[in-house]
């Protein structure tokens, strides 16, 4: 099934072959050396890494857990700031309400689906390489693997990552960040924290919020124009891809920010760690 399909797709862009293939194997040489850069120092950057992120993370649950008890706000552990995190929640909610959801509704509703599914699989495929710079921090080397591989297929077969040649091949999709790779080195997530636009978190998650916006190389590496365009582009994607669920959760939940954090919570704690559940 797969030399056919590469047959075919070769046959078809004859002419373009041999600049397709070069391109693949620069990329996949590059990824490969920059892999290999980190193996080399993956230790190190472990320990020291999770031991200050962990220290913080810690004075920062204590700092919290002291005004819960001083304040009387919260009775969940997980939530002992729940007083401010539900105002940060209503703020977000409103912007949400009046910016995102228009916006999005706009969005899926002009947009042809496969414009829109072009769009996704275009900030998909570059989430990938920072996706597998987290898998190879975290020990999975054949998760690690598999995403550069996707890169370099959907990159070099998919018009840059827009059609998603890769998911058709059987190469699974990962979605990994920092505050994982912090969970699996042993980090506790701290605290329930909910962040102004960003939403759902915890301590850890936020102490790594700086290195996931710096890991993605559209917000960090790219030119101002193209760093702010793509955010707004990959926000307003991502919200029309979840309005079926938001619809559900106005409907269902009886407190929506109950819902949220607990969904959240489990979520996380599944994703860190996946055989525990």
């Amino acid at each position: 099934m797969r030399t056919s399909y590469f047959t075919n797709l070769a046959s078809a862009n004859n002419d373009q072959a041999p600049v397709s293939f070069r391109w693949m194997a620069w990329l996949t040489l590059a990824c490969i050396v920059l892999l290999s850069s980190a193996c080399t120092t993956m230790g190190k950057v472990k320990q020291s890494t999770g031991n200050v992120i962990e220290s913080i993370s810690a004075d920062a649950g204590e700092a919290l857990t002291n005004i819960s008890i001083k304040t009387g706000i919260g009775n969940n552990p997980d939530d002992p700031l729940e007083g401010y995190n539900r105002a940060i929640y209503s703020f977000n909610e409103g912007l949400d309400e009046v910016i995102l959801k228009p916006a999005a509704n706009g969005y899926k509703t002009f947009l042809p689906e496969f414009v829109q599914a072009g769009i996704g699989n275009f900030f998909a495929n570059i989430g990938d390489i920072w996706t597998a710079v987290n898998n190879l921090l975290q020990g999975k080397f054949e998760e690690s693997g598999t995403d550069l591989l996707r890169l370099a297929l959907n990159t070099t077969f998919g018009l840059g990552g827009v059609i998603d040649v890769a998911s058709r091949e059987g190469l699974p999709k990962h979605l990994e960040d920092f505050g994982q790779t912090l969970g699996v080195w042993g980090v506790k997530p701290g605290p329930y924290f909910v962040l102004p636009l960003f939403g759902p978190s915890t301590v850890r998650d936020a102490l790594a919020l700086p290195i996931d916006l710096w890991g993605d190389i559209l917000f960090a590496q790219a030119k101002p124009v193209v760093r702010y365009t793509s955010s707004v582009v990959r926000v307003v994607d991502k919200r029309a891809a979840a309005l079926d669920a938001t619809y559900l959760l106005e409907e269902a939940a009886l407190d929506k920010y109950v819902f949220t954090r607990d969904g959240h919570l489990q979520r996380r704690a599944a994703q860190v760690n996946p055989d525990a559940q």
